[in-house]
């Protein structure tokens, strides 16, 4: 399947003053398949190197942190010349914390040697690691996009409609119709390649498909649980999970179209303040697995000084993951058109679109003040840009006018079930809930 990581892996590829390169995210996201790719269609040769299933390669690094002395070893081991042409992948690299500092080295000695590293729950474990600061670059990866979803199912006709709409900002009523079809797919199935895969394989037949979409979705629940027990200790993986389990039954509750800011009481008895639950907390958003939007209660430049920390909104990373942890039937889902009940399914997954599109360059917020609240507030190129988020086909979007009343900001955005609509005399974007991953292009376009 086609990840749109490997472009941003190319760019890498390309820049004078490449830097060995740290690739991070959630596990099952693809991490491992995408470099493979990258290195097939990009590098002559490439030498791949699993620190967790190689276990003997670790005594490498051991004694000498020489990148030339590493090479010739590691050339041995794996019986492969690796020349400064090829690619090496250090994969599962948290296994071997000097392998992770050799980075620094590499940086150093061998700057036009190409080298990847990434691991599982690399986030976490780069708090107790030797970490090679201002030596290495980073990237960070997400679960599949809608887009990456479209190619994966082969819509490559509505995909190019569709950027011919965007471009003509005219999305005739026929594509828009298959693509909310799409989406609501999507959110059923979600970004995780395994998931995918197993809809692929059935979609002919959706009863069956969504059967298996939920049995394979159960299982990687099951294998990020695991991962807690086994690198958080047994009473910290029990707030974990705890934690993890109540994010999603706390959203389910929201009786309005918003999702709720996130309740300390309710999720662990025993812990219930910020004070005692933000390791959890952090712990999870280290690994990928959740995503915390902080609310602002003032808007003014730069946002982030109007933060309060105990006061945000918490979402699971995934929004497949999402309906499978609250046993909301793929039915359900693919039946309903998203009036207010629902509003917290769509807002999950505007947060992961906004993320995957903004990564950490672009910090995103939600605002809550005097009994007003717009579900997200970006700053894009020094404007700040509130998106209220309408689940189904109403998007009267009160909150955002009032918002721009009180503040003055000049572009607004609404996202709904709507096809798309832009004002450009008042700044107003209607956009259609899947181009939420395109917003920052179309609207600062």
């Amino acid at each position: 399947m086609k990840r749109d990581i490997i472009a941003k892996l190319q760019d890498w590829k390309q820049k004078t003053k490449r830097k060995p390169l740290i690739l991070q995210g959630a596990r099952q996201i693809g991490k491992t398949y995408s470099l493979i790719d990258f290195a097939k269609n990009n590098f002559a040769h490439y030498a791949y190197i699993n620190f967790e299933k190689q276990k003997e390669l670790r005594e490498i690094f051991d004694d000498d942190l020489d990148p030339q002395t590493i090479i010739q070893r590691l050339s041995i081991s794996l019986e492969q010349n690796i020349s400064d042409e090829d690619l090496i992948i250090f994969d599962e690299i948290q296994e071997c914390p000097r392998a992770l500092t050799s980075l620094k080295y590499f940086c150093e000695q061998k700057p036009k040697q190409a080298l990847v590293s990434a691991g599982s729950l690399l986030g976490v474990k780069l708090n107790e690691l030797s970490y090679p600061v201002g030596k290495v670059d980073h990237l960070e990866m997400y679960p599949m996009n809608f887009h990456e979803f479209l190619q994966a199912l082969d819509k490559n006709i509505l995909i190019e409609a569709l950027a011919n709409g965007i471009s003509k900002e005219t999305i005739y009523p026929e594509l828009h119709s298959k693509l909310w079809d799409l989406l609501k797919l999507y959110f059923i199935v979600g970004g995780l390649p395994e998931v995918i895969l197993e809809f692929i394989k059935h979609q002919d037949q959706l009863a069956t498909a969504f059967e298996q979409v939920r049995y394979k979705q159960q299982d990687l629940i099951t294998d990020y649980l695991g991962d807690m027990a086994k690198h958080a200790g047994k009473e910290n993986a029990v707030h974990l999970q705890r934690l993890w389990n109540n994010i999603g039954q706390q959203l389910s509750q929201s009786q309005t179209a918003n999702a709720n800011k996130f309740k300390f009481k309710s999720a662990i008895s025993e812990k219930n303040r910020y004070s005692r639950l933000i390791s959890t907390i952090d712990w999870l958003e280290a690994a990928g697995l959740i995503i915390k939007i902080p609310i602002l209660n003032h808007i003014a430049l730069p946002l982030k000084a109007n933060l309060k920390a105990s006061s945000f909104k918490l979402f699971i990373f995934d929004i497949g993951l999402l309906g499978a942890m609250i046993d909301l039937a793929p039915k359900t889902i693919y039946d309903y058109d998203y009036g207010t009940y629902k509003g917290f399914f769509a807002e999950n997954y505007v947060a992961q679109a906004l993320r995957q599109s903004l990564s950490n360059s672009k910090p995103i917020f939600s605002w809550q003040e005097a009994q007003k609240e717009v579900e997200f507030v970006l700053d894009l190129n020094g404007h700040i840009t509130p998106i209220e988020v309408k689940a189904g086909q109403v998007a009267k979007a009160k909150s955002i006018y009032l918002f721009r009343e009180q503040y003055q900001n000049k572009i607004n955005t609404i996202l709904s079930g709507q096809t798309l609509n832009i004002d450009h005399r008042t700044n107003v974007y209607k956009l259609p809930l899947y181009l939420a991953e395109k917003l920052s292009t179309i609207v600062t376009d």
